[in-house]
């Protein structure tokens, strides 16, 4: 079966093939936008939750392709910010996908906020659109917001952020050590099982 990936994210597709790749699963075969369609296309986040965010990108990508999809769409949920920035991660300095200033400001914003109410969460929803229905997987790594940047790997939020039980952020992980208790791993291997009942 070819699954294609709704995105244009190069650090997003490397992690997903990864975590697929160690998941022994069979009879599957992951395609870009650009190799299946030879194109991509831009579909514009205006849901107000990740949900729905997923399911805009699932059933534009299926539509044109008409091969079943899996979307993403991930947030950061910071306690003390009431959620933020959520729904709004990739562009919350104004400019999407800026993940420097978006770090920025998520520090400024916390420069004066107490250790213990540094609580935050990364949380990803899958969205798999095929003929037959639509189906949803989620993951969500518990962790804590520190007060500047640890490490060059990974992207977005990942040098603020340190997983409980951890003493590192996920920028200062490799990829096999991330993905084994990421959000993003954890709605990945949730949508092995279920491609593995499927299949």
């Amino acid at each position: 079966m070819k699954i294609l990936i709704a995105s244009n994210n190069k650090h997003k597709l490397i992690e997903i093939q990864e975590i697929l790749d160690s998941s022994n699963i069979k009879g599957v075969q992951l395609v870009t936008p650009n190799e299946f369609l030879g194109y991509s296309i831009e579909v514009e986040e205006t849901e107000e939750t990740l949900e729905g965010n997923a399911t805009l990108k699932a059933k534009a990508y299926f539509d044109i392709s008409k091969i079943p999809v899996i979307a993403d769409d991930t947030g950061l949920e910071i306690d003390t910010l009431h959620g933020q920035p959520g729904v709004n991660s990739a562009r919350f300095s104004g400019v999407h996908g800026n993940d420097v200033l978006n770090r920025k400001k998520v520090l400024e914003l916390m420069k004066d906020t107490p250790e213990e109410k540094r609580t935050a969460r990364f949380r990803t929803v899958i969205c798999f659109e095929s003929e037959a229905n639509t189906d949803y997987k989620e993951g969500i790594c518990e962790g804590k917001i520190i007060n500047e940047e640890h490490g060059t790997n990974g992207f977005g939020y990942d040098s603020i952020f340190v997983p409980n039980r951890y003493n590192k952020t996920f920028a200062e992980m490799n990829a096999e050590e991330k993905n084994k208790i990421s959000h993003r791993g954890k709605a990945i291997r949730n949508f092995v099982e279920f491609l593995k009942k499927s299949c």
